[in-house]
């Protein structure tokens, strides 16, 4: 009776949080309802979580002795989990934000792993479908684990280039080919003569193994731009793999949830590569930004400093500014002092939006996040498609550590390796400001050409330390006080 009482409980529990976590998902697509969203998803986790301490009515006799022990051990698994998430969470900046989520992303794709490393040395899954299954959840959340790990050494500087050889597209796919056949070979061989999967222990750890080396050859080659794209792949494989696996358990959160987030996943991996006139196969097996066999264009024109306290006066006297945020922006940690000066402009009557790119920064979404945390109103910023075609009447537009997804090389230069991706028209306005550290290149390894044009200047520096001078010149003028 106790039995059967825990089992409705679980069902209905499960179902209640699977409603919570795609209802959380579904408020997370907009900047206003995501807070919400995400407190929503997380008490549809924290139930699923909870009720799945009901499943010791179940247990067998011969399990009971040891039943106390595993209480203890899963209570201080989430006690240490979930202090180490919440210590992080609070303290991590939000130029580390990206190399963050790949790590949680990659420990999803982990916990699905574990989960079907569990289901196969238990000899739990010996028929013919649960065990392709298992196989097939295994091997996505090992590669998701790896490759998230090295997206994470690529995001945070620790693999500063690309690890790319001679044939090595033909390698890494013998080798996926390989593990697939791992895989497969045990399917045919419990259908064909039903072993215990325990007496294939070898076979089940090789195959745990060349999965997570796929991960890793699968994502070293990749460059830098292409890491925004590269976190929702794998955001995508995790997802699928814990809904694989919540079939495997017959757990319907774990099913409606991970097939969520893998499908949402997908959609945001075809949106970046969109983002970037590319294919989800163009991102994973091309060199993007591999430049030694292309010539870039030559460029016209010259770099013009100019003061950062005059670019502000400037802006100050115009009708329109249109602000392109990038990296540099969350680097300096100058949203802030971006938001500060943006307000003095709007007390001077200038009308002043945000255009954001896709692929901004290092995440997608990251710039939208960063510009409300500084309290930017979701009103005024804009994404590539709504904004584009303001730039031909705008005043003044204000780049903020952007680099490649504003050269205009992407539209006239047919040799450039960001030919065809879709960029912000920034450099249509009337006069463009570019904030920037120096002179070095963008993700991409090539030159911007907006730098060179006519109506550009360039202000060199740290984007606080240059919004801080802004500032003050602005303020020098006696311009009302900001509201």
């Amino acid at each position: 009776m106790i039995d059967t009482l825990s089992q409705a409980a679980i069902g209905i529990v499960d179902l209640v949080a699977a409603f919570l976590l795609m209802y959380g998902l579904l408020r997370m697509s907009s900047p206003v309802t995501a807070p919400s969203g995400i407190f929503v998803a997380g008490i549809g986790m924290l139930a699923a979580i909870l009720v799945s301490f009901l499943y010791i009515a179940s247990v067998d006799e011969a399990v009971k002795p040891h039943l106390l022990i595993n209480i203890g051990l899963a209570i201080l698994a989430l006690l240490i989990g979930g202090g180490v998430a919440w210590w992080s969470g609070k303290k991590v900046a939000m130029t580390a934000m990206p190399q963050m989520v790949a790590l949680y992303n990659g420990m999803g794709g982990g916990a699905a792993g574990a989960i079907a490393a569990v289901e196969l040395f238990g000899n739990k899954a010996g028929a013919a479908i649960p065990l392709t299954v298992t196989l097939l959840g295994a091997l996505i959340g090992a590669v998701s684990l790896s490759g998230s790990l090295i997206a994470w050494a690529k995001l945070d500087e620790i693999i500063k280039k690309p690890l790319r050889f001679k044939g090595q597209r033909a390698f890494n796919a013998l080798f996926i080919l390989a593990t697939i056949g791992i895989g497969a070979y045990m399917v045919v061989v419990t259908l064909g003569q039903n072993p215990p999967l325990m007496s294939m222990s070898g076979l089940i750890v090789l195959f745990f193994a060349c999965a997570l080396v796929v991960g890793i050859l699968m994502t070293l080659p990749i460059g830098g731009a292409d890491m925004p794209v590269v976190i929702s792949i794998f955001n995508a494989f995790t997802g699928l793999a814990v809904g694989l696996e919540g079939y495997v358990l017959q757990n319907p959160a774990l099913m409606i949830a991970g097939m969520v987030v893998g499908a949402a996943g997908l959609l945001l991996t075809l949106l970046m590569a969109k983002a970037m006139n590319r294919s989800v196969s163009n991102v994973v097996f091309t060199n993007f930004g591999d430049t030694a066999k292309r010539k870039q264009g030559k460029i016209k024109g010259s770099l013009k400093p100019m003061q950062a306290g005059d670019a502000g006066i400037a802006m100050r006297y115009a009708s329109s500014v249109v602000i392109v945020p990038g990296y540099g922006l969350a680097v300096a940690e100058a949203q802030g002092k971006l938001f500060e000066f943006v307000k003095l402009l709007q007390a001077g009557g200038v009308s002043v939006k945000f255009a954001v790119h896709p692929v901004a920064g290092r995440m997608p979404g990251q710039m939208d996040v960063l510009l409300a945390e500084a309290g930017v109103p979701y009103d005024m910023i804009f994404q590539l498609e709504d904004i584009n075609d303001d730039f031909k009447t705008t005043d003044v537009a204000l780049v903020i550590g952007a680099n490649d997804v504003v050269n205009p090389a992407a539209r006239s230069d047919k040799t450039s390796p960001i030919f065809g991706m879709p960029i912000v028209n920034a450099d249509q306005a009337k006069k463009v400001f570019v904030v920037k550290r120096g002179e070095g290149k963008g993700y991409a390894g090539i030159v911007n050409a907006l730098f060179y044009g006519d109506n550009c200047n360039m202000v060199y520096g740290d984007a606080q330390a240059v919004l801080i001078k802004m500032i003050e010149a602005v303020r020098g003028l006696g311009l009302p006080a900001a509201a």
